[in-house]
């Protein structure tokens, strides 16, 4: 369990991919983890290994996040081991594949509940001590698919363009606190994303992925700056930018074309 003589950084989706890159660096740079998946295994592994390499200390909370009542879990249970978290990284999320009028309604709604609510829920319940204390950083894990529509992959576009307002809105609001809303968006990525999306055969995966390691690297050296915004990659970087210069309806279009198989 995380001990009061190091800072603590709060990782949800800390399980695989970008997420468990997250908690790699974080341990490397002397923070105590609280790590949250839906998989006890996978995290306790995790922790046996930060453990080992840096002496890092763990908090693990197997749970759902796609529950409504999940993020007062994780709230209560760092209450009740008496842990201040300094840094809450608000990693998780998936997206679907499909027509939206043909895909599972449920699933739907659970992408909504986890990209969104969860995410706006945690925030706003570590949120008011970090005010209090005149410090905290946290960073909301967005896209390069929140600067514009994508039809076949139409709720999680959406889902992450409200990460991107959302973290902007409350970059500004936070000015002069101390305490500082980072959005890291970005491209394709090599993590088990893919597969969980059912997206492995689309065009868009051909141009090829980022490393999640290079991934978290970025967002790290963002947070810790208190940059409101960071493009993982050039490339990346150049698509965003394009699409605010380029006709709504042509835009759409060409994300539905390298949407497509």
């Amino acid at each position: 369990m995380p001990t009061a003589d190091r800072t603590t950084a709060l990782i949800t989706g800390a399980s695989f991919g970008i997420g468990l890159e997250f908690a790699r660096i974080f341990a490397r740079e002397g923070y105590n983890l609280v790590l949250v998946a839906r998989s006890a295994d996978k995290l306790r592994q995790l922790a046996s290994e930060l453990e080992k390499a840096h002496g890092t200390r763990s908090l693990i909370l197997a749970t759902d996040l796609t529950e409504p009542g999940a993020s007062a879990y994780v709230l209560d249970q760092t209450t009740r081991a008496d842990i201040q978290v300094d840094v809450l990284v608000n990693n998780a999320g998936f997206g679907q594949y499909g027509m939206f009028a043909e895909n599972d309604l449920e699933e739907c709604l659970r992408q909504i509940q986890l990209n969104v609510t969860t995410l706006t829920h945690l925030t706003r319940l570590y949120l008011p001590a970090m005010i209090e204390r005149k410090s905290g950083r946290i960073l909301n894990v967005a896209s390069t698919a929140a600067f514009q529509p994508g039809p076949l992959m139409a709720v999680y576009f959406a889902t992450k363009a409200y990460v991107l307002s959302l973290s902007e809105a409350l970059a500004n609001e936070l000015g002069g606190s101390g305490v500082t809303v980072t959005c890291l968006c970005p491209g394709p990525t090599a993590t088990e994303f893919q597969k969980r999306a059912n997206i492995a055969g689309i065009r868009l995966t051909r141009y090829g992925c980022m490393d999640a390691r290079t991934v978290a690297e970025d967002g790290y050296r963002a947070v810790m700056a208190g940059k409101p915004l960071v493009i993982s990659g050039f490339r990346n970087w150049l698509v965003a930018q394009s699409v605010r210069f380029s006709p709504r309806r042509l835009v759409t279009a060409i994300a539905r074309k390298i949407q497509e198989e």
